[in-house]
């Protein structure tokens, strides 16, 4: 599933082709909703966690999720598409560019009101991809988690904080020397502060390119099962956590 600093740096790219410039052609088959009209001016695209909204001049909003399939690419006009038209969701075209969404299991089509009652956007915690999270909002909402909740899980969790995925959260927990099946609740305030500071610090460094990178030369844990930390040279583990049991990577012997 894409995380926060992949859909801020296609928010990036849509937005260089498509914003301020008005629309010719709009196609979202099989999507519910008022489409933009022609000609209406493409205003916004904006980021939120790993959301993403292309608002538009006559009151539509386009909201998009990739979860683990989906992808926005972009064409000059004419340009032969990288993948066949069937897996269109969704296809946004001006005068020079088109802009087309593949595969995405989430496309809506809202006005500003249904994006204020949407009830994922609504409940979205702090974005730790902007310039200057709201830390103190992120921890005061890690405060109301249960307390026996894995601290692995509460960095999964958007309306804590959005925009960690899950290499961001074995990343931030190794940074960060944190087991991740430790309650919450045994959590040192401090550390918890640390690690929100430690996402936001990763997921604002990795938004200028296209390798994503938490140590030098690439990651520390995440997808290095059975390989030797980088820090202390303990085999890396990795087990399933949460209920929706996503993998998790971590050193047993620098993350006691």
């Amino acid at each position: 599933m894409p995380e926060g600093d992949t859909i801020h740096r296609t928010a990036a790219t849509l937005r260089s082709v498509l914003e301020g410039r008005d629309l010719e052609r709009f196609d979202a088959p099989r999507v519910r909703g008022r489409p933009p009209a022609a000609g209406a001016r493409i205003d916004a695209v904006e980021a939120r966690g790993k959301h993403l909204l292309i608002r538009f001049g006559d009151g539509a909003v386009l909201h998009s999720h990739m979860r683990m399939t989906g992808s926005w690419h972009t064409y000059r006009t004419g340009e032969p598409w990288r993948r066949h038209a069937s897996r269109a969701r969704v296809v946004i075209e001006t005068a020079s560019s088109v802009a087309v969404c593949f595969d995405a299991p989430v496309i809506e089509l809202l006005d500003e009101r249904g994006v204020a009652r949407h009830p994922q956007l609504a409940a979205l915690g702090p974005d730790l991809c902007v310039p200057d999270p709201e830390v103190e909002e992120a921890l005061r909402r890690m405060d109301a988690l249960e307390l026996a909740t894995p601290v692995g899980v509460a960095l999964l969790d958007q309306r804590v904080a959005s925009g960690v995925g899950n290499v961001y959260r074995s990343e931030v927990l190794w940074a960060s020397r944190v087991d991740p099946f430790r309650p919450v609740g045994e959590v040192d305030r401090v550390v918890r502060r640390t690690l929100f500071v430690t996402a936001a610090r990763m997921l604002r460094s990795n938004l200028g390119g296209w390798r994503r990178e938490t140590v030098p030369g690439g990651l520390a844990v995440y997808d290095r099962a059975g390989r030797p930390c980088r820090r202390c040279g303990e085999t890396i583990r990795t087990r399933r956590l949460g209920e929706q049991a996503r993998s998790v990577w971590w050193c047993p012997g620098c993350q006691a």
